[in-house]
């Protein structure tokens, strides 16, 4: 099963990791990528970069970047490969323990819907 673990962080935060988390983060990923579990991941530029795509009414529209309604926003993810929803939270909680004392974020953990392209429906499995 797949899932994905959204890094979530408070809108407008500007704490840069030291290098002793880069370096504890850089073996971490290589450890979890050479174990299979970690298929990907990314940090994401701020969303005054960003914009958001909206549909509604069957019409669309573009909204730039920052978004003043959102007090926390998606700050990276980490796509991950599990046997269950439980594993998928311990390599979460590892991730986030790779922090330390000094930082306060949390992370979503979600399953994908693994498309059943064959019969045109989707299914978690």
């Amino acid at each position: 099963m797949r899932f994905l673990s959204m890094v979530r962080i408070k809108q407008g935060n500007t704490q840069q990791p030291s290098e002793q988390l880069m370096a504890d983060m850089g073996r971490l990923i290589d450890e979890m990528t050479r174990a299979g579990v970690l298929l990907d991941t990314a940090g994401l530029r701020p969303t005054t970069e960003g914009v958001r795509v909206r549909l509604r009414n069957g019409k669309t529209s573009v909204v730039d970047g920052p978004f003043a309604e959102s007090k926390e926003v998606v700050g990276g993810y980490a796509m991950l490969k599990a046997d269950s929803l439980a594993e998928a939270i311990a390599l979460t909680e590892r991730f986030l323990l790779v922090h330390g004392t000094e930082w306060e974020i949390e992370c979503e953990v979600r399953q994908l819907e693994e498309p059943d392209f064959e019969n045109m429906r989707c299914a978690t499995a």
